[in-house]
């Protein structure tokens, strides 16, 4: 009989006749799931569980996940509306992913809260901005796929203005019911509140709140304290005031720590005495995958061990790009909304195994919680009784087994002897072939049961119907390409410009100021927020880590006295957030300029520095970046002010932001790719776009001041360049040079000098074949399109004629390995797609020649590719296969020569160290081990 009472999808199965069940009952007995065989080892005792529905047991309030801590949601609102809409349906969709139940919200507050900087509402006192951030759409989306989800608010910092600096204040208070009425326009209802995550509690605020909200018509929103540990229940114990002020004890991590193995979970005696339930309000911290098993035993032994009746991973996705802190945590992954990919974690269906089989409101059953054999090293498990007395669940988690184990369930009490549907989940081998399975049916016989469980997996029993696993499958990765512009007039005012992850600060799109038409991005916070982790200048970064020789450009409108500044090959972020690798050109307001280097431990070294005249405020310019090798240039208003070398970072986002927290402009974002790089190119000539024409260092002379011309291309030694992170350098160390150290006229003529890394000898490769001297702005230029070999060259503005395009030369060789000079290989040097790539002794021949070209590492016109497009997995061979720009055929080179594909987070290994030629490489942890250190060509 079908019932018609829980709220959502679950309904119980009616008791078949006695005959059936005694049939069935004969299979059930040997019955188990599909799963692979039992670990060796010592069995433990059979377990019997007691599902009696008269028992005891507290309330169950449901299991959930956090966005915000912070920024770790950003990316999700700019992914295309197909894979946005199938990402919300894998966490909220009942019946389908994740099936949430609590979604708990980070109340932004314009700082850090450990991968970005969410807005506030409130960015200076008693101006509010409820369309600002993306948190209130999040609760909206997930409302409307399941209108019963509870939805959960927490502050990690607060705007400057507030209370002076000081969180326990009034102001605070405001500022939180302020937040819910924004909520409220938005057609949402907050059921919990919490006070200031992590930084302990005050006792009177608290009290403060709960008399502010009854009063402001918000009586049924619950206050959760204190989101740090449950040392506030000795004071709930203790004041009664304080007791009515919460409504729920949160702590934090209380499984063993924060991303800990959860093998037991704890609380205190005023906790459990206090009557209140009791929360894990952040737990997790650990990766999409490996995390799962933690996850599943912090729900499990959370009650079985410490009467928790709830549980919130944090984060709820991990949408942001792979050089942040914490990139693979949360139950997906979700890093490249211009390519849609995202990846749908075993955390996931760990918790499907949970959320799709109960409701919050069901009951916990005492009787059938425990562990199992008795000792946590045999697993544990719980059981939950629905709200209409009759329908049941019991999750079972084997991570900590060794050995296959029978579990005897004896059902009472009223509940349902129907049917049992078991569901599988393999935790200790993620994939989806065998996470979330409907693995079995069985008939109780006379309320009784048994089935065996294997090691290192999840089992739901249910009574329940209604379940089942997402069918939408990601687009295959691939890189952001270049170029990359944004206007923001498309944009709407208060949101957050597309891509942009705000490191601090506050970073939106608001009108134009200083007479300009349109939208631009501006830094809205004030002054220094009441942060969450330590201070940092406010910025953001944007794009692909991958890109690696471009030119980052904005206008900047500087609204107040201070600095500006742009960032470069912004990669590696540790925390804080002023721990940020990167290159960073700095312009004020009183004309100083500065290139700097930042580095992952908090230090910036100034690499050259400069002051033009002042640029002065409410005025707009437009700064530059350059980055290509080793050779950093920076212009302001078009004219180079300077140029510095520096190989520390090969790869990495642009960015934008400034020294403090000026509230300044940028407009016309442009990130635009320079070609080559490490590594691309060689020794050789210079063709010119005019057929059968060189680069020529006339008669080859290594005299100061030897003119450089066109001449008929015949190989000889003044035709012979090496073009090599920003100067093009010819025999005996001369460089091509621009008459005059500080000549940028048109017509400016050429020559060669000796090297000494002037602005004058700085030519940087353009996309279209141009070689440009940022110092002057200007092109080199065979002038009037001359067909006369002898003709000097000079510079001349950039026009994208034949005369300006010079063909390079790139550089081919061998890629040698750090385990027994042994070299990358095209197995039998064959080009056929899916050709293996191996180790091999090494020869100098085709097979082992390999070009970089770009993020590409070619052999034989094909590039090395991991092979399936999306995989991910240690041990995914490599191959040879036709260049398609696709994320797998990305290699970025690492410091100590690792070889790097982003896409997988993984590095190119040799299996083992193995020095048998032929052995297929594959891709692995990165690890600094020989075997995956890679010497590329050298010029």
């Amino acid at each position: 009989m079908m019932t018609s009472v829980l709220p959502r999808r679950l309904r119980s199965h009616a008791a078949l006749v006695l005959l059936v069940a005694l049939l069935a009952s004969l299979c059930s007995v040997i019955g188990a799931p599909a799963a692979p065989a039992a670990t060796p080892g010592a069995a433990a005792a059979a377990t019997t569980i007691a599902v009696n529905g008269a028992g005891t047991g507290r309330t169950f309030d449901g299991i959930g996940a956090i966005s915000g801590g912070g920024g770790n949601s950003r990316l999700l609102i700019d992914y295309p509306p197909a894979q946005r809409q199938q990402i919300l349906d894998y966490l909220f969709e009942p019946g389908y992913g994740a099936d949430l139940q609590i979604l708990k919200v980070e109340i932004g507050g314009d700082t850090n809260s450990t991968d970005g900087a969410e807005p506030s509402i409130e960015h200076t006192a008693g101006n509010v901005q409820c369309g600002t951030g993306y948190e209130f759409w999040l609760m909206q989306q997930a409302k409307a796929l399941n209108p019963n989800i509870k939805l959960y608010g927490l502050a990690w910092g607060a705007p400057g203005w507030i209370g002076g600096g000081d969180f326990w204040s009034t102001d605070t208070i405001n500022y939180l019911v302020s937040w819910l009425g924004c909520a409220k326009a938005d057609g949402l209802t907050i059921d919990y509140l919490g006070g200031w995550n992590e930084r302990g509690y005050n006792i009177a605020w608290y009290e403060q709140l709960r008399s502010t909200l009854n009063a402001d018509g918000y009586s049924g929103v619950q206050i959760v304290g204190a989101d740090s540990d449950w040392s506030v229940a000795n004071d709930i114990d203790a004041d009664p005031a304080f007791a009515n002020a919460v409504q729920v004890i949160g702590s934090h991590y209380p499984c063993q720590g924060d991303g800990g193995p959860a093998l037991s979970c704890s609380t205190t005696s005023q906790a459990t005495s206090s009557g209140k339930p009791l929360w894990a309000s952040e737990n997790g911290s650990q990766d999409m995958d490996t995390g799962a098993p933690a996850l599943i035993r912090s729900i499990v032994r959370g009650y079985t061990d410490a009467r928790m009746t709830a549980y919130l991973n944090w984060p709820l996705i991990a949408a942001i790009t792979p050089n942040l802190p914490y990139p693979t945590d949360g139950m997906m992954t979700a890093g490249q909304p211009w390519s849609g990919n995202y990846s749908v974690g075993e955390s996931a269906w760990a918790t499907a195994q949970v959320t799709q089989f109960t409701e919050p409101g069901w009951q916990f059953l005492d009787s059938g919680s425990g562990y199992l054999g008795g000792a946590e090293g045999n697993g544990a498990y719980v059981s939950l009784k629905s709200t209409n007395g009759s329908d049941y669940s019991t999750v079972i988690e084997t991570t900590t087994a060794t050995a296959a184990q029978t579990v005897n369930v004896n059902v009472s009490g009223g509940l349902s002897n129907g049917t049992v549907h078991v569901w599988s989940t393999d935790v200790n081998a993620p994939s989806p072939a065998t996470a979330l399975i409907h693995s079995q049916d069985i008939t109780p016989a006379n309320g009784s049961y048994s089935l065996t469980v294997q090691p290192g997996y999840i089992y739901t029993l249910t009574t329940t119907t209604g379940q089942g696993k997402g069918t939408a499958v990601s687009p295959a990765p691939a890189t952001l390409g270049l170029p990359y512009n944004d206007s923001y007039d498309q944009d709407a005012t208060g949101s957050e410009p597309q891509y942009l992850q705000t490191m601090q600060g506050a970073y939106q799109v608001e009108p134009c100021l200083g007479g300009r038409s349109g939208q631009c991005v501006q830094q809205l916070a004030p002054t220094t927020p009441i942060e969450w982790q330590s201070d940092s200048d406010a910025y953001g970064l944007i794009g692909d880590t991958t890109w690696s020789n471009y030119t980052v450009s904005s206008d900047v409108y500087l609204n107040q006295a201070g600095t500006a500044e742009l960032f470069g090959r912004a990669n590696k972020q540790d925390r804080p957030q002023s721990d940020q690798a990167a290159y960073l050109f700095r312009v004020s307001d009183s004309g100083a300029w500065s290139i700097d280097r930042s580095d992952a431990v908090g230090s910036i070294t100034t690499l050259a520095s400069g002051t033009v005249s002042a640029l002065g405020t409410g005025r707009w310019h437009t700064i530059a970046l350059n980055m290509w090798g080793t050779a950093l240039t920076a212009s302001i208003d078009g004219t180079t002010v300077g140029s510095a070398s520096d190989g520390t970072y090969q790869t990495g986002q642009a960015g934008l932001g400034v020294v403090g927290y000026q509230t300044d402009q940028f407009d016309n974002l442009a990130v635009n790719p320079l070609p080559g790089g490490y590594g691309t190119y060689g020794t050789g000539p210079a063709t010119s776009g005019l057929a059968g024409l060189c680069l020529d260092n006339a008669n080859g002379s290594i005299s100061n001041g030897n003119k450089v011309d066109i001449g008929t291309c015949d190989n000889s030694t003044g035709q012979r360049w090496t073009p090599s992170n920003g100067i093009m350098k010819t025999n005996s160390d001369m460089c091509l040079d621009v008459v005059g150290s500080g000549s940028t006229a048109n017509g400016s003529l050429v020559d060669v000098w000796f090297c000494n890394g002037g602005p004058n000898q700085i030519w940087i490769p353009q996309a279209n074949g141009e070689l440009l001297n940022p110092q002057s702005g200007r092109c080199l230029d065979d002038p009037a399109l001359s067909t006369t070999p002898g003709t000097q060259l000079d510079i001349w503005d950039c026009n994208d004629g034949a005369n300006q395009r010079w063909a390079l030369p790139p550089i081919v060789g061998p890629v040698t390995t750090g385990v027994d000079a042994l070299c990358l290989d095209d197995a039998n040097d064959v080009t056929t797609d899916g050709n293996k790539v191996d180790i091999y002794g090494c020869n100098d021949t085709n097979a082992q020649r390999w070009q970089q070209v770009g993020s590409a590492l070619m052999n034989n016109g094909k590039c090395l590719d991991v092979t399936g497009s999306g995989a991910t997995a240690n041990g995914t061979p490599v191959e040879l296969y036709t260049c398609n720009n696709g994320a797998n055929q990305v290699w970025t080179p690492q410091a100590d020569g690792e070889l790097l594909n982003p896409q997988s987070g993984r590095c190119l290994d040799d299996p083992g160290f193995s020095t048998t030629p032929g052995t297929q490489l594959q891709i692995y942890d990165c690890n600094d081990g020989a075997n995956q250190q890679w010497a590329l060509p050298a010029a």
